[in-house]
C-alpha cells in the first residue's frame, strides 16, 4: 500500500516549481563557493558587499530559468537537451551579471555591485558543471527508488539498429517499471564488440545459457523492423530455450501515430510463431468480382465470418447482408463498422434454420454472392447432440442452397473442415453431408456451389490456444488429450482470404483445399505457450493428459480417400476432384429421410443415417461406435450370403 502510494506520487513531488528552487539554491551554494576558492572570504568579512550582490545574482538566476525554461525538463528522461537548456540558462545569467559589472564601473548603479570578474568566470564553470551533474544524480536516485520500490528487471535488445536504439531510450525512461538494459544482440560483426550509448553488443552466439545466468537475464525484446516470420521463430526458440521472457517491438508502420512507446512492446505470442504468410490473393479478380454486389454472410458475427465481412469492407461492394442469430456478437460487430465508418451493410437476427425467415431476406436483398460460414462446430457437444449438427450444419445448408438457387444467386461459398475428411465424429459428418449436397445440387442449379475446406483456425472461438492462456493464467496444469495428437492451424485472416479467393476463381462443384504446410504436435504447443508465457514446464505449469474427447482423430486430413488434386493459379490452392455417384434426387430423399429422422430426437437413427449418406463416416471414441459394428457385422453377413448363393 505505502509503495503503492510512493510510486503514484513520486512525479507529482517532483514538480517544476521545486526544480526551479533547487536550481536557485545551488546558484547561491556556488556563488558562496566562487568567492570562497577565489579569496578564502569568512562570512563575518563583508568587504566584498557579497550581501547586496547575493539577490540581484538570485533575482537574475530565477530570470534565466524562467526566460530558457530549463526547469522543465522531466527529471527521469534528463538528456542532452537538459543540459543544453541548462547551458543556456548559465549563459544568460553571465550576460546579466557582465552588464550589472558594466554598469557599476560607468558609476550607472553603486560599486557594491561590482562583481570581481573571476567570480563571475568561476561562477559561470560552477554553474554548468553542478546544475548538469544534478540532473544526473536526480535521475540516477529517481531510477533507484523506482527499483527499490518498484518492479525491476534486466533485459537485453535483439537488434542494434536505429530501432533497437529507440527501444533502448524507451525501456530505460519507463515510468512504470525501471528496467536495466545489459546489452544488445547482433549478428553484424561490424557491431559486435562496439557500445551504443554505453551499452555493449554482443554476437548472439556469445549469449548463451551461462551468460543469461550470469547477467541475470530477465527477458529480451526482439527490436528488428520488418523481420518475417521464419526469422523471428527462429530467434524466439533460440531464446525460450534460454528460459527468458521475449517480447517484440511492432514494426515502424505499427506505431501510434509515428510515435513509439512501452505499451506497445508485446510478449511474443504462440500466434506470431505458427503465423504463416497471409496468402497472397488475386486482388484485382477479387475486385472485380465483389464490385456493386449484394453479398449475404451467413455467421457474420463468428471468427471467420466477422474476418471475412473485414475483408470484403476494403472492396467496393454495393451492400452486405450480415446475419446471425448471436444477438450481442453481431451488434459488436455492428458497432465495430460503424466505428470504421464503414456504410452499406444491414446486420440481421435471424436463423438460418427458418425457412420462410430466411426467405424474408433473399426477397428483400436479392444477393449476388452468399458466403456460408454459420455452423455448429465443437466436436464433443456435437457428439452428444448430433440433433442440433443436423439442424444447423444439413438442413440450414439445405435452405440456404436451396433459396440460393432459387433466387438465382451467382455464387454460394460454403465453409466446410478438414474434420469432414474421412470423418470419426457427427460435427464432421455433417459438414460431408452438407458438401455432398451442395455438389449434387450444382448439377441442376445456375447457381455456383464452391466448398472451401480449412484446418484449425489460430485464435478462434473455442480452438486450443484460447484455452491454453486461460489454463496458464490459472496456474494449470494444461489439458492435452493424447501425446501423439497433431493438428494444421492457419490464421484467422488467411482463412477468410481463402473463402473470398474462392469464390473469386471458382466456376462450381470444386472443394478448395489450402497447403497448410506441416501439422503441429499439441503437446510440443502446449509446451512453447508455457515458456512464452515466463514460466517453466513441468514445474510452474504442467501437462495433463486426458484421453481423447469422443469423435476426435489424433490427426486430422484435408482429403477424402477417393479424392485427388488439381493444381490451381494460386500455388497455396488445390482443387479436390471427386464424382459424387449418386443422383441428387437420391441424396435428396436421404436427407428428407434424415430431417424426419431428426424430429423423433433419437440419437442413433440419425447418426446411423447419416453413415448411410456418408460410408467412410466412422466413429471413434464414441457411443456410436456401436453402430459400426452392427453395420459391420450386417456386411459380414451378406457377404456370407452371397458366397453360398
Amino acid at each position: 500500500m505505502i509503495k503503492s502510494f510512493l510510486l503514484k506520487n513520486l512525479d507529482k513531488h517532483a514538480s517544476q516549481w521545486l526544480v526551479l528552487s533547487i536550481d536557485i539554491l545551488i546558484v547561491i551554494v556556488n556563488f558562496f563557493l566562487a568567492y570562497v576558492i577565489r579569496f578564502g572570504i569568512t562570512f563575518e568579512n563583508n568587504e566584498f558587499n557579497l550581501w547586496y550582490q547575493l539577490p540581484v545574482i538570485i533575482t537574475f538566476s530565477a530570470l534565466s530559468f524562467l526566460w530558457i525554461g530549463s526547469y522543465k525538463g522531466i527529471i527521469r528522461k534528463a538528456g542532452l537537451q537538459d543540459a543544453y537548456n541548462l547551458f543556456l540558462s548559465v549563459s544568460v545569467l553571465l550576460a546579466m551579471c557582465s552588464v550589472l559589472v558594466l554598469a557599476s564601473r560607468m558609476a550607472l548603479i553603486p560599486k557594491s555591485f561590482n562583481i570581481p570578474i573571476s567570480i563571475i568566470d568561476m561562477h559561470y564553470l560552477l554553474n554548468i558543471i553542478t546544475l548538469i551533474t544534478s540532473r544526473i544524480v536526480f535521475k540516477y536516485c529517481y531510477h533507484y527508488v523506482k527499483y527499490k520500490l518498484g518492479q525491476s528487471s534486466r533485459v537485453m535488445i535483439y537488434g542494434a539498429g536505429y530501432s533497437g536504439e529507440i527501444t533502448l531510450s524507451t525501456v530505460t525512461n519507463d515510468a512504470e517499471k525501471f528496467i536495466t538494459v545489459v546489452g544488445f544482440i547482433d549478428d553484424n560483426v561490424n557491431k559486435v564488440g562496439k557500445t551504443i550509448n554505453g551499452i555493449k553488443v554482443y554476437d548472439k552466439k556469445s549469449v548463451d545459457q551461462k551468460f543469461i545466468d550470469k547477467n541475470e537475464i530477465d527477458e529480451v525484446i526482439v527490436s528488428i523492423p520488418r523481420i518475417d516470420k521464419k526469422s523471428l521463430r527462429k530467434i524466439a526458440d533460440s531464446l525460450i530455450d534460454l528460459g527468458v521472457k521475449v517480447k517484440i517491438v511492432p514494426a515502424y508502420s505499427d506505431w501510434h501515430d509515428g510515435e513509439f512507446d512501452m505499451s506497445q512492446i508485446k510478449q511474443i505470442q504462440i500466434e506470431d510463431l505458427l503465423e504463416r504468410p497471409a496468402i497472397d490473393i488475386s486482388n484485382e479478380s477479387v475486385v472485380n468480382e465483389i464490385k456493386n454486389k449484394v453479398i449475404l454472410i451467413t455467421g457474420a458475427a463468428g471468427s471467420i465470418g466477422s474476418e471475412i465481412v473485414r475483408q470484403l469492407t476494403k472492396h467496393k461492394y454495393k451492400h452486405l447482408v450480415l446475419v446471425d442469430q448471436a444477438e450481442s456478437a453481431l451488434y459488436d460487430l455492428q458497432q465495430e463498422l460503424l466505428s470504421k465508418n464503414v456504410g452499406n451493410f444491414t446486420a440481421i437476427v435471424a436463423d438460418i434454420r427458418e425457412a420462410q425467415r430466411m426467405e424474408l431476406v433473399f426477397e428483400e436483398y436479392h444477393p449476388h454472392m452468399v458466403f456460408h460460414a454459420a455452423a455448429y462446430k465443437h466436436v464433443p457437444l456435437m457428439e452428444r447432440y448430433p440433433t442440433e449438427a443436423i439442424k444447423i450444419n444439413i438442413l440450414g445448408t439445405r435452405k440456404l442452397a436451396d433459396l440460393s438457387s432459387k433466387y438465382n444467386v451467382n455464387k454460394f461459398v460454403f465453409v466446410s473442415t478438414d474434420k469432414a475428411v474421412n470423418p470419426t465424429n457427427v460435427m464432421g459428418a455433417t459438414k460431408r453431408v452438407a458438401e455432398i449436397y451442395i455438389k449434387c445440387l450444382q448439377k441442376t442449379s445456375k447457381t455456383k456451389f464452391i466448398t472451401t475446406r480449412f484446418g484449425n483456425v489460430l485464435g478462434s472461438n473455442g480452438s486450443v490456444i484460447p484455452l491454453f492462456k486461460k489454463q496458464i493464467e490459472k496456474g494449470g496444469p494444461i489439458t492435452v488429450t493424447h501425446p501423439d495428437v497433431t493438428r494444421y492451424f492457419m490464421t484467422i485472416p488467411e482463412a477468410s482470404q481463402l473463402v473470398i479467393e474462392a469464390g473469386t476463381m471458382g466456376n462450381g462443384g470444386e472443394i478448395f483445399i489450402f497447403d497448410m504446410g506441416q501439422s503441429v504436435k499439441i503437446v510440443d504447443l502446449a509446451k512453447k505457450m508455457i515458456t512464452l508465457s515466463g514460466l517453466n514446464y513441468p514445474d510452474d505449469v504442467d501437462i495433463k493428459i486426458t484421453g481423447l474427447r469422443p469423435g476426435e482423430k489424433l490427426y486430422e486430413e484435408l482429403l477424402c480417400t477417393t479424392e485427388n488434386t488439381l493444381p490451381t493459379y494460386h500455388k497455396k490452392i488445390m482443387i479436390s476432384k471427386s464424382d459424387e455417384n449418386e443422383s441428387l434426387d437420391l441424396v435428396k430423399d436421404k436427407i428428407d429421410d434424415l430431417c424426419i429422422m431428426d424430429l423423433l430426437n433419437q440419437d442413433n437413427l440419425v447418426v446411423g443415417k447419416i453413415k448411410e449418406i456418408v460410408p467412410e463416416f466412422i466413429s471413434n471414441n464414441s457411443t456410436f461406435e456401436s453402430i459400426d459394428k452392427v453395420n459391420k457385422s450386417k456386411k459380414t453377413t451378406k457377404s456370407k450370403e452371397s458366397m453360398i448363393f
